[in-house]
């Protein structure tokens, strides 16, 4: 097939030529607002674990005879037959010892509010 040189369907009309106009605003001043508003909510779980790898024993009281390196079993006695008396006792051994969760959610809002000023 035999190809016709854009040239020659110029001249026959065929096609036009593109020409450009050239362009003017036709204003001199101008604003533009924008008005922005968002939400965001943030969900949030937090675990704390705490462990304790050795043990714990503590040994608290009045009119108790307590020895000088207390230790699970041993016995203990009252110093004075028919007087008050307050004893405690308490062992912790290796492992959890706490556990704390907290749930929260938090509300974020953001409100943007913008001009802009033009002029020509």
């Amino acid at each position: 097939m035999r190809r016709i040189p854009p040239v020659l369907l110029v001249a026959t009309g065929l096609i036009s030529p593109a020409l450009a106009v050239p362009v003017t605003p036709n204003f001199t001043s101008g604003t533009m607002t924008s008005h922005t508003e968002s939400t965001t909510t943030v969900n949030e779980t937090i675990r704390q674990i705490d462990y304790q790898t050795g043990w714990s024993y503590t040994v608290t009281g009045t009119n108790i005879n307590i020895p000088t390196t207390p230790a699970v079993g041993t016995p203990y006695t009252i110093m004075e037959n028919g007087a008050p008396f307050q004893f405690s006792e308490t062992y912790s051994g290796p492992g959890m010892i706490k556990d704390t969760t907290v749930i929260r959610s938090t509300s974020i809002m953001s409100v943007t509010d913008t001009t802009s000023v033009f002029t020509q």
